[in-house]
């Protein structure tokens, strides 16, 4: 049996006249969003996992979108980790389910084109933003958030973590925490946290473990950042999944390539009857203060407070 004392996915599913009735108006026409496919309700163990309060997911334009077919809520106490080849004790996908997870974020164009790409599908995904990207790029980590996107952490500058001192280690986390706190508005960041290159030192894993952080690994690495060209990443993602009939899995918003494969990858899942499992933390985590003063101090002001470029500064005459 597996453990259920950490971790409580209250999985909230219904019937999409339940939905309607629960939906809020969404306040941007930009992008359709999610829908919650009918599956029937499950939860890990009753007696652990409270029931979670009902998911209201707006409507979707598209019939034959991809969409969510479980949400499930995670209970970070004790930084559980997830990724079979890396972490067994955890795992909640079911035959042909995948969660969608993108790294190394946010980066001008490509991840926009990942954002619209998964809004035209109706899903959603979980993404782990670099520090250092945030802070260059804080009006697209607002536009993941605005999205709907869970929102978790990768390290201050992506630096192997194996490789540092544990304060050194300490800081790349914990400044990668704050600076994409402040990108968001000085707000919380979802309770997930991904290890660059998958290295995750021991005494990370203690601290993660204290701070209450959920660790990502990967089923599904699609090694997008050694191919470069879209198909070769739509074959990469498809091969593997065909092999492991389910996973989380792996790739970057930070690749152009990836960018424009993503369509492609998200029709492919839908032909061949994958779901989509959004995965939310049951809390979220705050910065700590000296970290947060050594960000905003180190990129300078007005983050939190960023609109994107093109709605401050416009070329009004020459190229």
């Amino acid at each position: 049996m597996r453990q259920t004392l950490v971790l409580a996915l209250a999985i909230s599913v219904s019937a999409g006249a339940a939905l309607a009735q629960t939906a809020q108006p969404t306040t941007s026409a930009s992008a359709p969003a999610p829908t919650l496919a009918s599956a029937p309700a499950q939860a890990a163990d009753p007696a652990s996992a409270p029931a979670a309060a009902p998911v209201a997911m707006p409507k979707c334009d598209n019939p034959n979108a991809l969409g969510i077919s479980r949400v499930v809520r995670i209970d970070t106490t004790g930084g559980p980790g997830f990724g079979f080849p890396q972490f067994k004790a955890y795992d909640f996908l079911r035959d042909h389910e995948v969660v969608l997870t993108f790294d190394d974020g946010p980066w001008p164009w490509n991840t926009e084109h990942v954002l619209k790409a998964l809004a035209d599908q109706c899903t959603r995904a979980l993404f782990f933003p670099i520090g250092e990207h945030a802070g260059w790029h804080p009006e697209l980590m607002k536009e993941v958030a605005a999205a709907g996107h869970t929102v978790g952490s990768h390290t201050w500058s992506h630096k192997d973590l194996t490789k540092l001192s544990q304060d050194e280690a300490k800081a790349e986390f914990e400044k990668g925490v704050a600076a994409v706190s402040i990108a968001l508005g000085n707000k919380p960041v979802g309770p997930f946290f991904r290890f660059p290159a998958l290295r995750n030192p021991p005494e990370m894993l203690k601290y993660l473990g204290e701070r209450n952080v959920g660790i990502f690994s990967a089923d599904v690495d699609s090694f997008d950042f050694k191919i470069h060209k879209p198909e070769q990443v739509i074959k990469s993602v498809m091969a593997k999944l065909e092999k492991n009939h389910k996973g989380i899995v792996l790739m970057h918003d930070f690749q152009h390539a990836t960018a424009e494969a993503l369509p492609e990858i998200l029709k492919r899942l839908k032909d061949g009857g994958y779901k989509v499992v959004w995965v939310t933390g049951k809390t979220q985590i705050e910065p700590i203060k000296e970290y947060t003063e050594a960000v905003a101090k180190e990129m300078g002001g007005g983050l939190e407070d960023a609109r994107p470029v093109s709605s401050v500064v416009q070329t009004i005459q020459g190229n």
